[in-house]
């Protein structure tokens, strides 16, 4: 995401070092490391996805139990970017990326000890917590050092890890003599190493009083940003829904299409998703949100019915294609949607406008999981795809035409009248 919860009033100047006491490493290098934190922190957000299937077999867990483990992690992500995300404006950016490297390097020494569902739900939830935390942080740290390539690595960082998460742990769990250990262990001496490094980071945000207050929860959508969220709001559940569905079921629902155990099967259904997204957001960076908007909504309305059509005649290879256009929607769409909706609302309203935006995606993600996993118990895999699938088709439908509606009765308004966009371009179509 671009964008992060409660971070947008930051303290200090863009590219400000605060703090340099101590060894702190140059803006340059502090910028690389914060931006390797960051997909660190997404891919091991995607690792536990191709052992579901091991999990489910060893542990003898349902369908509906795999999908609570991966909805407990979406939950307490949200709610930690909730709670925490203007907490490094008060405490700074570096003392709040530290916390939360150490509660993930505890939540991958979990993972190894887990063998149960509520130990793993629990994990997860834990996961979760230290990586919305993270977030936040992070993201407001990098635009601290560099204001102009932030957005875009804020952008491309967490879909990349997704997808390096998803294929890294898919390979490794086709070697390993015990995945679901081992993989985690990896991801642990990778935690511990960024944890001592992030140590030498430099204080980019000037501590302040409030801490404490900075923690209650705000979302409030002012009424100029109501019409856009309105618009953008079927496209928010389409995508984090059929993000969800690969993230939790997806490689169930390839392994039963292919008769494949192997990980990698569904390590590559994830990976087909999050890269194509990851290429739509840095090919698509310079577009027009109204442009970004109507592609994202046809290409995911096109991916999933490709994807639905190989579900329906067994053909693998358009499950793939079909997820990879999808990702396009994905990256484009959710770039166009924030793009939309983000300059409708004044500076100081945007940290809380951006908080509503979190919890329609965050719930998109994990309540249509959870439907699909409760579904699959009853309909089956396939059945619950098609179900799935069916409702974000006509969601992506609802998006694009109330952005083509909106489109034309603002220019007929306005006469084209140009809108002043993101960074301050001067663009027009702003839904």
């Amino acid at each position: 995401m671009d964008v992060s919860s409660k971070t947008l009033g930051a303290s200090s100047s863009p590219g400000t070092v605060t703090q340099r006491s101590g060894r702190r490493l140059k803006p340059g290098p502090a910028f690389v490391l914060q931006a390797a934190i960051s997909v660190a922190f997404l891919a091991a957000s995607s690792a536990p996805t191709p052992l579901y299937a091991i999990y489910q077999s060893s542990l003898h867990l349902s369908a509906l139990l795999i999908t609570a483990i991966f909805a407990a992690y979406s939950i307490a992500l949200l709610l930690a970017l909730l709670v925490f995300g203007a907490l490094s404006d008060h405490v700074g950016r570096r003392a709040v990326i530290i916390g939360a490297l150490t509660i993930q390097l505890a939540a991958m020494i979990l993972f190894i000890l887990a063998d149960n569902a509520t130990e793993l739900i629990a994990v997860r939830a834990i996961q979760g917590l230290a990586t919305g935390a993270a977030t936040a942080a992070l993201a407001a740290g990098l635009t601290d050092l560099a204001p102009v390539k932030a957005p875009i690595i804020n952008s491309v960082s967490p879909i990349l890890g997704m997808a390096a998460g998803a294929l890294g742990s898919a390979a490794l769990a086709t070697v390993a003599a015990v995945p679901t250990i081992e993989i985690f262990i990896i991801l642990a001496a990778l935690f511990a190493v960024l944890l001592i490094t992030a140590s030498w980071l430099p204080e980019t945000a000037s501590k302040k009083p409030g801490a404490w207050k900075s923690l209650a929860v705000r979302m409030t959508v002012p009424s100029p940003a109501r019409g856009p969220l309105l618009t953008a709001a079927p496209m928010l559940v389409a995508i984090w829904a059929i993000g969800g569905f690969v993230l939790s079921l997806g490689p169930t629902l390839v392994r039963a299409e292919t008769g494949s155990n192997s990980p990698m099967i569904g390590g590559w259904f994830v990976f087909a998703l999050t890269i194509s997204g990851a290429v739509a957001v840095m090919l698509l960076r310079s577009s027009p949100p109204l442009k970004l908007f109507i592609l994202g909504a046809a290409a995911l309305a096109a991916g999933v019915g490709i994807l639905l059509v190989g579900v329906l005649s067994h053909q693998t290879a358009l499950l793939f294609v079909g997820a990879a256009i999808a990702g396009v929607g994905f990256g484009g769409g959710f770039q166009g949607a924030l793009r939309t909706i983000m300059p409708a609302a004044a500076p100081g309203e945007r940290a809380t406008l951006l908080a509503t935006v979190y919890v329609i995606s965050y719930l998109a993600t994990s309540v249509p999981a959870i439907a699909a996993g409760v579904l699959s118990s009853s309909w089956g895999i396939n059945a619950t795809a098609i179900a799935m699938g069916s409702a974000v088709i006509v969601l992506a439908l609802i998006a694009l035409a109330s952005a083509l509606f909106r489109s034309r009765t603002a220019s007929a308004a306005a006469g084209f009248a140009p809108v002043a966009g993101e960074h301050g371009q001067r663009q027009t179509g702003v839904l």
